[in-house]
């Protein structure tokens, strides 16, 4: 069942500019049940109401934690051959499982650990196997997962910029200018960018950090309300002026 939340900033800055709308859809984490779900209704209000230039955003974090990553890459790749306005962003989840298929393997037991298991399972393997021959893990995961897959994983974008918002997987480096933002801190930040009230010049649209409900600051915009755990996927719309959330579920 899907349910909608309004919420308004005060006061309402970096607005897209009017007759844009962007959906930009939280971390996934393998459920492409709930995926598919917002999906839906997504399209129906673009069919329904459409504006002169949609955007939509996965924010990372696609893959782990869930039942089904497999799914999820597979729902995405349909997708991006179809709708030329979606930008799949990487997350750290995205940048550990790449990791694994390049032979990188001493964060194997971490990757596992923290939804790594769920993510191997989706793809035929199990997971004592991969840790009882680390050595083998890297070819056991590049034979079991598609090259589509891995070739969709390496190519995903670190940001997307939108007039002044910007939208990321974990946030940016507070003082540091957007050009010159490091990639892993895109995809891995958490404090000294949840703690700053600074100014950053855009509006920073992430994921990464759970939050209970979408929480709104001048400076930036949380949706991750944990989709793998909560069965609540979130997405935010910024139409013009205007930000409201949709989200699945719970």
């Amino acid at each position: 069942m899907l349910r909608s939340l309004f919420r308004r900033a005060d006061p309402q800055a970096h607005a897209l500019p009017s007759g844009t709308r962007a959906y930009a859809i939280g971390d996934v984490h393998g459920r492409r049940d709930l995926l598919a779900e917002l999906l839906a209704r997504i399209d129906a209000e673009r069919l329904a109401d459409p504006r002169p230039n949609e955007h939509l955003v996965l924010l990372g974090d696609l893959i782990d934690r869930g039942p089904d990553s497999r799914g999820v890459l597979d729902l995405l790749l349909e997708r991006q051959a179809a709708d030329p306005t979606l930008t799949i962003l990487g997350g750290n989840h995205e940048s550990m499982l790449v990791a694994m298929l390049d032979g990188n393997l001493r964060d194997l037991e971490s990757w596992l650990h923290f939804g790594g298991e769920e993510c191997a399972a989706s793809y035929g393997l199990d997971p004592i196997t991969l840790l009882a021959d680390p050595a083998a893990a890297s070819a056991l995961l590049r034979a079991a997962i598609p090259h589509a897959h891995a070739a969709l994983l390496r190519a995903l974008p670190d940001s997307l910029r939108l007039g002044d918002v910007l939208f990321v997987h974990a946030g940016i480096r507070p003082g540091v200018a957007l050009e010159q933002q490091d990639p892993q801190d895109l995809r891995w930040i958490r404090t000294p960018f949840l703690r700053s009230t600074a100014d950053h010049g855009v509006l920073v649209v992430h994921g990464h950090t759970v939050v209970s409900e979408p929480e709104v600051h001048p400076n930036r915009i949380a949706i991750d309300t944990g989709a793998s755990a909560t069965g609540c996927l979130t997405a935010l719309c910024l139409d013009g002026a205007e930000r409201r959330f949709l989200a699945t579920g719970a």
